[in-house]
C-alpha cells in the first residue's frame, strides 16, 4: 500500500505542481508583452490560458498533500523533521500561491495590472517556484531519515 500511496503522491506532484509552476513562470512575461501591446488580442488570451491553468492544477494540487500525509502514515515518518519542514513550506507555499500569485494574476487579467504589478508578481511567483524547489529536495534526500535511500 506504501508504494501506491507513494506513486499517487509523486504523479499528483509532477501533474498538478508542475503545471502551476510553468505557468505560474510564463505569466510575468507575457504580462509584460500583453501591457505593452495592449492591442493584442492574443497576448491577453494568453494571459487569462495561464491564469486559468495556475487556479485550476492548484485546485487540482490538494491531492500532493493528502496522499503526502497517508504515504508517510503508512511509513511512520509523520514526526520526521524532514518531513515537518516540507510540510510547513508546502503551506508557505500554498499561501503565496493563493494570497499573492493568483490574486496578482486576476489583477492583471482583469485590467488592473501595471508593469509594476509584473514585477512583484515575478517575484512572488519566483518564491513559489524556491518554496516547491525545496519541498522537492527535501522529497529526495530526507536528511536525517531512517528510511533509507
Amino acid at each position: 500500500m506504501t508504494k501506491f500511496l507513494l506513486a499517487v503522491h509523486v504523479l499528483a506532484a509532477i501533474v498538478a505542481v508542475g503545471p502551476v509552476t510553468v505557468a505560474a513562470s510564463m505569466f510575468p512575461p507575457a504580462a509584460r508583452r500583453a501591457l505593452s501591446a495592449p492591442e493584442d488580442e492574443s497576448a491577453t488570451g494568453t494571459l487569462g490560458l495561464l491564469h486559468r491553468i495556475c487556479r485550476m492544477y492548484a485546485l487540482v494540487g490538494v491531492v500532493v498533500p493528502v496522499f503526502g500525509f497517508a504515504t508517510a502514515s503508512q511509513m511512520g515518518v509523520l514526526g520526521s523533521a524532514w518531513l515537518i519542514a516540507s510540510i510547513v513550506l508546502t503551506a508557505l507555499a500554498a499561501v503565496v500561491l493563493a494570497a499573492l500569485v493568483l490574486p496578482a494574476q486576476s489583477a492583471v487579467v482583469e485590467g488592473r495590472g501595471t508593469q509594476e504589478h509584473t514585477a512583484r508578481l515575478a517575484m512572488f511567483t519566483g518564491v513559489f517556484n524556491l518554496l516547491w524547489a525545496t519541498v522537492t529536495v527535501l522529497m529526495i534526500v530526507r536528511p536525517g531519515s531512517t528510511t533509507g535511500a
